[in-house]
């Protein structure tokens, strides 16, 4: 056992910081989301007074409004027996699987089918770092470097300013983690020429990919790609490049049933076509890459400047040193690779001309999301560096190159005396702001006194180097550790998505039947109340023009992420009543507020109150129009501006008539045509049974995609686009039942590709002398 342990410490050393770290979740029953944050500023929770209290980390919105929500009703879909593409909650029925961030095919998904949701999530969450940190060091080893010189590797990248800022979504993390792995399964097939090598390489493109991430992902196949690339030129093996790029082709094909769905939902997308220059690093940003809070953090509620997570480059302190201590030892080639790679993704992220290229040549997707999340690639490559760097010192201190050392921590000291002048100069700095960064600047300036004191120690005696090592270890652990447990919040697992009074309300209103209210997917998703709004990156273009233009029938993009209906319109109760909105979720502080509907406006009794507490009431709206009917008078009409147009004129009588882009041929009628009763309604599959007295158009108020299918009595039958972005097929007289479901075929030909390449992976893997007589 001992022997085990020996040989086994550094793997064990990982798991004692790891777990030290999550030991909240382990021993204290608490899940690793920021419950504080959504109790206090997210509704429904907002409106109950019990759950006010200190928030500790605001800066993680995303995960309570569409992560957490997102992969709730994922699982449950799944748990159905069905595959999550289709989410009607949000947008008037948007894509799930094809959202990307959903991450509904993660193979860690199987957590949530172990473990209860919280309890799945949490396992979820706090393993980013573990398997960060064993992949990094199994990588640093492959390159040679020493057992302490892989762990300050490791150490310093699971706990490294992104991976801590995005773990809490466990999906950026995710899509970069597995990076590591990727070039060590490259590095041993070089060396090894072992199939299985392979094989793993092609498994870490899927793991990346079905993280739930795609710029991250692009972000961690272009370097391993280059990384592949740099070993064909130093080794001039070009059957091993061949090989390993063919185990790459088949991981891309492994990945297709989430790349196509993706990427016909981008292209369907108002993102798709916004590029933009987003998010990128000020060079006055850079004195975070010592101290990462020196314009302050949003946990403490002091930060000043900047976006703490998206520009969050921070490596640790030690590290960093390290990985600039590696320029001055000796060149190796792979060293360089490190060095070159590293700071083209730190310039990538900067606000530099490289930024504005990739704005100009439009890239898709790295055009148009937060540049700066490039500085994660700058981070894994100095934290591999500060290895080369580690090894180099102890090797020139055991040189007694004490003058070269001397002479670089002298130049470090000076540029942190610097960054003390400006701080106690106020240089372009606000007088109140110098004493933040004056306090935040503190530890990185004690930890980087703390190591060079024990690098001196170790220069002055040759038998305290490995001592030397071990200290720096445990102050580069002690430092990540302060640096990832100030950030990440801890919670009673009760409170996340704590139960709520209205929560029963919910549950009987949860139907086909749509609602308005004063909150984003955070409640509509999870509690399943199928909302006209909605919260993403992507949506479906047509359907954010349609909910920007109803206002005042001028046509109009929506904006970049968020689509609202207009509130105080003339034209968003009729828009609200075509769509099945049959309820309010209102509110009781918002009385009178021009955020909310206003449904004290409307006089007649249209909304009729059915539910009230002391924090919210419940309308019903008695003129809605049923979720799907049937018509017999439509118009024609091309133009999306004549559509609109025609939509919000006070002429048309949307219960009796619809808009279509292209002529049914069937007789128009302006009288009644017949019933249509929902039967089934699931997020892949509606069942509608219709009784039609002459041949007509039934309409349903969900959004018209590609992949949508009808069929009426098992007989395809073509689905229309009608009024802008919703559905209508054409019916003939008689009782018939319409199907609906979402089959798309991107997906389905995504299944077939991945097959191809798991075929391909088995065949090579079971018979490598077929590779070897083909290449």
């Amino acid at each position: 056992m001992k022997k085990l342990c020996l040989r086994f410490w550094p793997l064990i050393f990982i798991f004692v910081i790891w777990f030290i770290f999550a030991n909240p979740y382990f021993l204290q029953g608490r899940a690793p989301f920021a419950a504080s944050y959504q109790l206090n500023n997210f509704a429904p929770w907002s409106a109950y007074p019990q759950f006010a209290g200190p928030v500790k980390n605001g800066a993680m919105p995303d995960v309570i409004t569409q992560i957490y929500p997102w992969r709730h009703l994922a699982i449950e879909i799944w748990k159905s027996g069905q595959v999550p593409l289709w989410n009607p909650y949000s947008f008037a029925g948007t894509p799930l699987l094809a959202n990307y961030q959903s991450a509904v095919l993660s193979p860690l998904n199987l957590l949530f089918f172990i473990f209860p949701f919280v309890d799945g999530w949490s396992i979820l969450i706090l393993l980013q770092p573990l398997l960060a940190g064993l992949s990094m060091y199994v990588f640093v080893r492959a390159l040679k470097r020493s057992e302490i010189a892989s762990l300050i590797s490791s150490i310093s990248f699971m706990f490294c300013g992104f991976m801590t800022s995005w773990m809490g979504y466990g999906t950026l993390g995710y899509a970069i983690l597995p990076l590591p792995l990727t070039l060590f399964a490259v590095e041993k097939y070089f060396n090894t020429k072992k199939i299985r090598f392979l094989t793993l390489l092609s498994f870490t493109i899927l793991l990346s990919f079905f993280s739930g991430h795609f710029q991250i992902s692009i972000y961690f196949l272009l370097f391993a790609i280059v990384y592949i690339l740099y070993k064909l030129i130093v080794t001039k093996d070009s059957s091993s490049f061949l090989k390993t790029s063919l185990f790459v082709g088949f991981g891309l094909l492994l990945v297709m049933p989430q790349l196509l769905p993706s990427t016909e939902f981008y292209l369907q997308s108002f993102r798709s076509s916004n590029f933009q220059k987003a998010e990128v690093i000020p060079l006055s940003y850079l004195p975070t890459l010592f101290a990462p809070d020196f314009f302050g953090n949003p946990v403490t509620r002091n930060d000043w400047f900047g976006h703490y997570a998206e520009w969050n480059g921070f490596i640790g302190v030690i590290p960093l040193i390290l990985a600039l201590y590696a320029i001055t030892v000796k060149k190796k080639k792979e060293m360089l690779f490190f060095l070159v790679a590293g700071t083209a993704a730190l310039l990538f992220a900067l606000d530099t001309k490289l930024a504005d290229l990739l704005v100009w040549v439009k890239v898709p997707v790295i055009s148009t999301s937060a540049a700066s999340r490039i500085v994660v690639v700058y981070s894994f490559m100095f934290a591999v560096l500060s290895a080369f760097g580690f090894d180099g010192l102890i090797r020139d201190l055991k040189d007694k190159k004490i003058k070269k050392i001397a002479i670089f921590f002298s130049i470090l000291a000076a540029l942190i005396a610097l960054m003390w002048a400006a701080v106690y100069l106020e240089f372009h700095i606000p007088a109140l702001k110098a004493v933040i960064a004056k306090n935040n600047l503190k530890l990185p300036t004690l930890v980087f006194f703390s190591g060079v004191g024990i690098v001196l120690l170790s220069a002055l005696n040759k038998k305290f180097i490995y001592a030397c090592g071990l200290l720096l270890l445990v102050l580069v652990s002690l430092d990540m550790l302060r640096f990832v447990s100030k950030w990440q919040e801890f919670s009673p697992k009760n409170l996340v998505f704590a139960d709520l009074p209205v929560a029963s309300a919910f549950s009987q209103i949860s139907s086909p039947n749509r609602i308005m209210s004063n909150f984003g997917g955070e409640a509509s998703i999870y509690f399943r109340l199928p909302s006209l709004e909605g919260y993403d990156a992507l949506y479906i273009k047509r359907y954010g023009e349609f909910a920007a233009s109803i206002a005042d029938g001028k046509l109009r993009q929506s904006s970049r992420s968020v689509v609202m209906f207009p509130k105080d319109s003339p034209n968003t109760s009729a828009m609200m009543d075509l769509l099945g909105t049959k309820y309010v979720v209102h509110k009781n502080s918002d009385d009178g507020a021009g955020w909310t509907f206003p449904v004290w406006t409307y006089p007649g009794g249209q909304f009729a109150q059915i539910y009230q507490e002391r924090a919210y009431k419940i309308y019903e709206n008695r003129d809605v129009s049923p979720r799907a009917f049937l018509v017999g008078d439509y118009v024609v009409e091309e133009d999306p501006q004549k559509i609109i147009t025609h939509l919000v004129s006070e002429n048309i009588d949307l219960r009796k008539q619809i808009i279509l882009e292209e002529n049914p041929e069937i007789l128009k009628s302006l009288e009644s045509v017949g019933l249509a009763e929902i039967k089934k309604y699931k997020p892949n599959e509606i069942d509608i049974e219709v009784s039609s007295a002459r041949p007509g158009l039934l309409f349903l108020s969900d959004n018209y995609y590609r992949g949508w299918k009808a069929e009426i009595d098992g007989k395809n039958v073509p689905i229309l686009r009608a009024n802008y972005t919703f559905r209508a097929v054409p019916v003939t007289s008689g009782k018939h039942l319409v199907k609906f479901r979402y089959q798309p075929q991107s997906f389905t030909i995504g299944l077939w590709l991945a097959l191809g390449g798991a075929l391909g992976i088995v065949v090579i893997s079971l018979f490598p002398k077929f590779l070897a007589r083909k290449i």
